[in-house]
């Protein structure tokens, strides 16, 4: 039996996965390691957390002591690994928190799976998840590949790039089996709010501004959550090891362009005047380091592994919408704080 550890599965992208598994692979044992830091809410696992092969527990992947106890006591055969500080704007303001998390927390992980499994490798692997921002910044042309160099231009793209290095390192000195794959920018529904899209939304539910950096043309590739937890699986179980593979949307919008479809989106389903949503719109001083475009080219995975994205964006941004609208107990829990207060279930 498979006793796989997801890191950060109470999270926006982890849920989705821990999801997956749970459902999708019954002699596999689900085992969530989660802070439950500000991004972390066990309301995003409600409908698993009775199973039977998914166990909850808590800590942080920076308490090595903890992190120690854990793979002993379980025996862990592989590792998902998505924990990590992500927002940009909180990098920037405490760049050490994302040190931490990101670099530190990787290590302290790989170091105790190194010592669980010694050079006893065969059938157990550790996943790591990572960012396209890793490549930098683009011009109006051009697309990164799993060979574009790292450039990294925010405190948080300079720590999830170390914690790549890391991840590499660790699989050329030691051995170390691993995946890596970098994705582009996630939506979905159970995104926290802090995000552009479920900012947004609830913005427009509440009659606020909605403040786009600059002059609103940054450009990126989006990605549904759902697509990108199928990628994950398609990987973890088809995946070569020592390979990364770039998952991205083939589908890149101007911050500007995407902004204006969701309000108009926001408007037919709330049943509101045409342009009621867009004059919210309000553009705020750009933000330190910004990069001007992510464009991923995911053709590596699409060709060696058969994977592509199922959803366009304007199929997965409907879908978002109606996930918020018809969830806004979940949103007020977040505002209020009371979602950081729930029993946890499944704790060992």
């Amino acid at each position: 039996m498979k006793k796989i550890l997801i890191t950060g599965g109470a999270g926006f992208i982890g849920s989705h996965v821990v999801r997956r598994f749970v459902e999708r692979y019954e002699n596999y044992h689900i085992y969530n390691l989660d802070a439950l830091t500000y991004a972390g809410n066990l309301d995003n696992l409600n409908d698993v957390d009775s199973q039977h092969n998914y166990t909850f527990l808590k800590g942080d992947i920076c308490d090595e002591s903890y992190v120690n106890q854990i793979f002993k006591s379980h025996q862990f055969t592989d590792i998902i690994h998505l924990a990590a500080e992500s927002h940009v704007d909180r990098s920037i303001n405490d760049p050490l928190a994302f040190a931490k998390t990101n670099i530190l927390g990787t290590m302290i992980l790989l170091n105790a799976f190194r010592q669980l499994w010694g050079n006893q490798w065969d059938n157990h692997r550790f996943y790591h998840i990572s960012t396209d921002e890793v490549y930098g910044t683009l011009g109006e042309n051009g697309l990164f590949t799993e060979s574009t160099p790292y450039a990294p231009n925010s405190p948080y793209s300079a720590s999830k790039a170390s914690s790549d290095h890391f991840v590499r390192a660790y699989g050329e000195t030691y051995g170390l089996p691993y995946f890596m794959s970098n994705c582009s920018n996630n939506y979905g529904p159970n995104q926290f709010p802090e995000k552009l899209i479920p900012l947004f939304i609830n913005n427009i539910i509440h009659n606020k501004p909605l403040p786009v950096y600059g002059d609103g043309n940054y450009t990126r590739d989006w990605l549904f959550v759902l697509d990108h937890a199928r990628a994950i699986d398609v990987i973890f179980h088809s995946g070569k090891i020592f390979e990364t593979y770039n998952v991205g949307g083939f589908n890149e919008w101007k911050n500007i362009d995407l902004v204006q479809e969701l309000c108009r989106q926001m408007d037919t389903k709330l049943n509101q005047p045409k342009g009621h949503s867009a004059r919210l719109i309000s553009f705020v001083k750009d933000r330190p380091g910004h990069d001007f475009r992510y464009a991923i080219d995911a053709t590596k995975i699409q060709n060696e592994l058969g994977w592509q994205p199922d959803v366009t964006f304007k199929q997965g941004l409907s879908s978002t919408i109606d996930w918020y609208l018809n969830n806004t107990t979940w949103l007020d829990n977040i505002q209020s704080g009371v979602y950081q207060h729930q029993p946890e279930p499944n704790k060992s």
